[in-house]
């Protein structure tokens, strides 16, 4: 790994931080139902969609909040399914691609909508112009809406102003933060050479004579709310690996920036919307710091290569280059993995079943824990579940009732955490040990290896991120079934029982700071806050680490 290498993705993160704070503070403005300067830009666009709707933007409860995100939702889900299955008789198809199988459409509807794109098809074949410039590109655009709308009613919530309105939230984040940033990334990603156009696929003749084909398509479009959406599906099938999606380092550049920056700009709109952004600063800089020790155990252990290689003397000199693009080498593929992961993501450029066993448990380590930044909305929302998580178990230790932005946390909302908690273990480790048990078929590594394949595949579903460990023989109506059925409970359960904290505490009658209450806008708590993240993480899943990239590792 050379010093450039490293200067080249300090000056990313740098980027993204100088980023962070303005993009929250525009976020809080975007949100908020009072008057301000955005509704004179964005109003008349607004107002019609409602006019047309005969939508109004009314306050709701938490329980009409949720109905509403959970219904529409499903709707959409249906709307998308239906669609893929008919593909093949439909307009937009010059490659005259096949109607979906019922199981495979069934995941890839699941898995747009819940802001996973994890593809059990290959992007260029699996799907029709059609399917990919419409539906999925509206799941990716509504599915981000729907976890941004989710994490301003959780704040709202938590400061005792009501959930809002998600209709409301929905079409802001669409037309105030989503459509604007997309258009703009697109036009720069064609500029980038990423192909823009609905012709069908180029045949080329090669220097020795053979014919290639070449797949294209409207991708730019597509990319840039794969990435701006944390949403993470290729248009092509191996993802921001091939040129065409990532042709260059700049692009590389711009798609690591994407993907972080709403969901590192959450801690500053959090901070603002409540009255204190103080309290956003410090989450904000406890979860760069896991964000920056996930990244140098990734590049330290991707630079050093595999051992086995390294002592038979044939290891590359520049690290661990297997499955990497040589155009991107091995530090920023590494730091691709890690960002891909903490932003849940799930895009790739390089193949993460190749990285080296820790440096494959990195990125599993983030879906996970959730709360490295997170994915868009939803994984901001688990940060502020470990925050009153921290607060409750420091107010135990003290002897205090604890008490969040002035409200006291009781036992109904610490069981409501505790279901939603308890929602993603059960959803990552029982599929995988059925799956272990009743298809090792489709697990093409025997051992610790492949172990971790399967373990990856129902995380990255769990956590909507949508990488994956792609040895895994995963196009099975098992993996399709079981995948879908993870990714919908996975995101869905949890938004409903947060909202439901939420809803609580906002019926709650604020409690005056005392000298005695435990302050969440300082150093102690960011540290607390981040070692209640690693301990009930290493609690749930250090276990299944051990049986699989930790014992690899140990083998080699």
């Amino acid at each position: 790994m050379t010093t450039l290498s490293l200067i080249s993705i300090a000056v990313t993160l740098l980027i993204a931080v100088l980023l962070a704070k303005p993009v929250g503070l525009y976020l809080a403005a975007a949100f908020d139902y009072g008057p301000n300067r955005l509704n004179r830009v964005f109003g008349p666009l607004e107002r019609l969609i409602y006019r047309i709707s005969g939508f109004r933007e009314e306050n709701q409860s938490w329980k009409s909040y949720a109905a509403a995100l959970v219904v529409s939702n499903a709707v959409m889900i249906l709307l998308v399914y239906l669609v893929l299955r008919f593909q093949g008789a439909l307009p937009l198809n010059p490659a005259g691609v096949a109607n979906m199988e019922p199981s495979l459409a069934f995941n890839t509807a699941i898995s747009f909508m819940a802001n996973t794109d994890l593809q059990h098809y290959s992007g260029e074949s699996g799907v029709s112009y059609l399917s990919q410039a419409t539906v999925l590109v509206f799941s990716m655009f509504v599915s981000p809406a729907t976890g941004l709308a989710l994490a301003m009613a959780f704040i709202r919530g938590l400061s005792g102003k009501g959930a809002g309105n998600f209709f409301a939230d929905l079409i802001r984040a669409l037309t105030r933060v989503l459509l604007p940033v997309a258009f703009v990334s697109a036009l720069l990603f064609v500029f980038m050479g990423v192909p823009q156009t609905f012709e069908s696929a180029a045949t080329a003749t090669t220097l020795e004579g053979a014919q290639q084909t070449i797949a294209r398509g409207p991708i730019a479009s597509f990319l840039a709310i794969k990435e701006l959406g944390n949403n993470g599906g290729g248009f092509l099938g191996v993802n921001s690996a091939h040129p065409f999606e990532n042709p260059s380092g700049l692009s590389n550049l711009l798609q690591i920036l994407l993907m972080l920056l709403v969901t590192s700009a959450l801690p500053f709109a959090y901070g603002k919307m409540v009255g204190s952004l103080r309290q956003g600063r410090v989450l904000f800089v406890s979860m760069l710091t896991m964000l920056i020790v996930m990244t140098g155990v990734s590049l330290s252990t991707e630079s050093a290569g595999n051992p086995v290689l390294n002592n038979l003397g044939i290891q590359h000199e520049q690290g661990s280059m297997e499955g990497k693009e040589v155009r991107l080498g091995e530090a920023q593929s590494a730091f691709y993995s890690v960002i891909t992961t903490a932003a849940e993501t799930g895009a790739v450029n390089t193949m993460h079943d190749t990285l080296t066993p820790i440096g494959g448990m990195v990125p599993l380590a983030n879906m996970m824990l959730n709360t490295v930044f997170g994915g868009m909305g939803v994984g901001f929302v688990n940060v502020l579940m470990y925050a009153l998580i921290a607060v409750f178990l420091s107010g135990l230790m003290v002897g205090r009732t604890p008490e969040f932005l002035g409200r006291k946390i009781e036992g109904k909302e610490m069981k409501l955490i505790a279901v939603t908690l308890l929602v993603q273990p059960f959803l990552i480790l029982v599929p995988t040990a059925i799956a272990l048990a009743t298809n090792p078929d489709t697990i093409s590594n025997p051992g610790f290896h492949g172990l971790t394949q399967a373990l990856y595949e129902f995380t990255s579903a769990a956590a909507n991120n949508g990488s994956g460990f792609e040895g895994l023989g995963d196009a099975t109506t098992f993996w399709n079934v079981s995948t879908g059925i993870v990714m919908y409970l996975g995101r869905y359960i949890s938004m409903v029982t947060l909202l439901a904290v939420a809803g609580s505490l906002a019926a709650k009658k604020p409690v005056p700071a005392a000298s005695g209450t435990f302050r969440t806008d300082t150093a102690m708590f960011g540290a607390v806050f981040v070692g209640i993240v690693l301990i009930v993480g290493a609690l749930t899943f250090f276990p299944a680490l051990v049986l699989g990239p930790i014992a690899e590792q140990l083998t080699l």
